[in-house]
């Protein structure tokens, strides 16, 4: 099964690094941030989530919870944490999936429905697909989705940008240009009528088109 942006994000159980968990219980009433891995103890996903754990604080202030997953069993994962806090220095305290029978991969559309197997005797390369970003709103929603290469680290400041603007955006009838940062001018949204914005934006807003009106960040 394909996944599309705004697709219900699969719901599952799991064992993970804190115990067993039902996905969407789990997120309850925050935002999840849901970021895969080919293979514990693999060099590029050891900076990934030792960043991460610098950087949940940012997450939690947006009420937005992590969850890593990678296609090994617990006992890896918690020996893994070990080394990403002595070479990244920060203590990983977000829960890590241990996806052994390949379930949420296959179920997340990570690898193929038929994949054989288990975690046993796979490596990076084979898994290399089990490397995607899914942001997922409260409505259990899928908002934002990302897969990269295993060679290329991912720019978690990026998945933060998006999600303030998915938030906001989610509040105010406005969209975000290009590179927009927390702050910056946004664009009304196109199902807004200039007498509506009237309304919506008493402070006004600068026309480039008719269809690309530029005003102030509402709440700032």
């Amino acid at each position: 099964m394909s996944l599309r942006i705004n697709d219900t994000a699969p719901n599952f159980t799991a064992q993970t690094t804190q115990g067993p968990i039902n996905f969407h219980e789990w997120i309850g009433d925050s935002w999840a941030i849901l970021f895969s891995h080919p293979k514990d103890f693999t060099p590029v996903c050891t900076t990934e989530l030792g960043y991460m754990a610098k950087i949940e604080p940012e997450f939690t202030k947006r009420n937005a919870k992590l969850i890593g997953l990678s296609v090994d069993p617990v006992d890896n994962h918690s020996r893994w944490a070990a080394d990403i806090e002595e070479t990244q220095g920060a203590k990983v305290k977000y829960p890590m999936i241990a996806d052994t029978d390949l379930a949420v991969a296959k179920l997340y559309n990570m690898l193929p429905a038929e994949e054989p197997g288990s975690s046993d005797g796979r490596t990076a390369a084979t898994n290399q697909t089990v490397r995607t970003v899914f942001v997922i709103g409260p409505d259990k929603k899928i908002k934002l989705m990302m897969t990269y290469p295993m060679t290329t680290g991912r720019n978690f400041d990026e998945i933060l940008r998006a999600l303030d603007s998915m938030q906001m955006t989610a509040k105010f009838r406005v969209a975000t240009p290009a590179n927009w940062k927390n702050g910056e001018d946004v664009i009304i949204a196109g199902s807004v009528s200039d007498e509506e914005a009237k309304t919506l934006f008493p402070g006004g807003w600068k026309a480039l088109k008719p269809y690309l009106r530029v005003t102030k960040q509402p709440g700032c």
